[in-house]
């Protein structure tokens, strides 16, 4: 692949674009983004990287700049997912993007199917659609996958994401705010015995002990694993029963509260005569996520209060007649260690060198399969150099396997 076009720059995007001016087989890369300034930076810092200001809600001018690309790859909200992905398919090019949903006009199962849907397009151009692709979904997927390899059959996937990366400057998310608590405040989806069933915010707690952490409060989150995994149970996974993804950290407690109060509705109130929405005036008041390297380099001079966290996928069956449990367990760096690898934070770092392991794969022509799919259909030769390539990276894997005798 000659010509890549990454669309959206901000904090994945533009560690996709950093990354891809290493690979020999790219010879430009186009950093387009409605925000000239962001893709102007790209161009000033990456010989390779060619600046170009995008309106993505309208599909001719993604055409435009990526026409003559090889691989388009869609670092923007899933909002736009349908757009670029009718871009790509109109240039002939392979897409990748990060994530499926929510989405504002349709439900979070019905956004998936419908990218889903545009299988067979490209398939009928010989073309791969790599959706969902980072640190989770994305790298859960594989490693989902692989596990669910190592048995007979499955009854349940279970992912648990924890971060209690907490410093002393109040930082409650190491990314958007406002996307951190709308996932939040959403109806999670779990896959359950064959249908796709909506839970309540902040539902189903347990305690999870996890290895080197001890024990944590998780909950019910919204995201992509569940849909994606539910709709290929028995195309990949061994028809699984069910699946589900659980998040816990100081942020999810904090906003918890917030949700108990109200303060994360997004239905207009009256406040001495001025109608205001609660959800707004949290997202707008939540301190960013530190996004230069001299942000990240004060809120480490600050101090930190932890860096503990756990990126755990466990797949239940059985195999050979036994039921046996199956733990994988990601390792990546902290935000000190990434800072000082990179000059990002331990969220950059783990999601974009994640999805840009997607990319690296794609425009080496490392991925065989076509059509349009997540990470956890990618075949057992795909699967192991993903996870040989993120371990170059610090991007590593233990496994637990558990079994009873009797």
């Amino acid at each position: 692949m000659n010509k890549v076009i990454v669309v959206g720059v901000g904090a994945q995007g533009s560690t996709v674009a950093k990354r891809l001016q290493e690979e020999k087989v790219v010879k430009e890369i186009v950093c387009a983004d409605y925000d000239e300034k962001a893709a102007k930076e790209m161009e000033k810092t990456l010989p390779k990287a060619k600046a170009v200001k995008l309106d993505a809600r309208k599909v001719e001018e993604i055409i435009k700049a990526a026409k003559g690309c090889d691989l388009v790859v869609n670092g923007l909200e899933p909002d736009f997912n349908m757009n670029v992905m009718k871009a790509a398919l109109e240039v002939g090019a392979n897409y990748q993007d990060m994530a499926s949903g929510p989405v504002s006009d349709t439900d979070f199962v019905t956004a998936v199917k419908r990218c889903l849907d545009m299988d067979s397009q490209f398939k009928a151009k010989k073309l791969t659609a790599l959706i969902n692709t980072g640190s989770a979904p994305g790298f859960a997927n594989i490693l989902t996958r692989e596990a669910v390899e190592m048995l007979d059959s499955c009854d349940a996937i279970n992912i648990y994401v924890y971060d209690e990366i907490w410093s002393k400057k109040f930082i409650p998310f190491w990314w958007s705010p406002a996307t951190a608590f709308g996932d939040m405040a959403a109806k999670p989806i779990v896959y359950e015995n064959g249908k796709h069933v909506l839970k309540d915010p902040f539902s189903e707690e347990v305690m999870m002990d996890f290895r080197g952490v001890g024990k944590k409060r998780m909950v019910n989150h919204e995201h992509e694993e569940p849909v994606t995994m539910g709709l290929l149970a028995n195309k990949v996974l061994k028809g699984v029963k069910y699946v589900n993804f659980k998040y816990g950290g100081p942020g999810l407690d904090l906003a918890q509260y917030f949700y108990k109060m109200g303060l994360l509705s997004e239905k207009e109130i009256n406040v001495k005569g001025t109608k205001i929405v609660p959800m707004d005036i949290i997202s707008k008041l939540t301190p960013p996520a530190p996004k230069y390297p001299n942000e990240i380099k004060a809120v480490l001079k600050e101090g930190m209060i932890s860096e503990d966290g756990a990126f755990l996928v466990r797949a239940e069956g059985t195999q050979k007649g036994r039921k046996v449990t199956i733990d994988m367990y990601a390792n990546a760096p902290g935000l000190t260690d990434a800072f000082k690898k990179a000059k990002i934070t331990h969220e950059s770092y783990f999601t974009g060198q994640a999805a840009f392991l997607f990319t690296k794969m794609l425009v080496n022509d490392k991925v065989a399969t076509r059509g349009v799919f997540p990470p956890e259909v990618m075949e057992a030769a795909e699967r192991a150099y993903y996870l040989k390539e993120a371990a170059k990276l610090d991007l590593t894997v233990d496994m637990e396997i558990r079994s009873r005798l009797y």
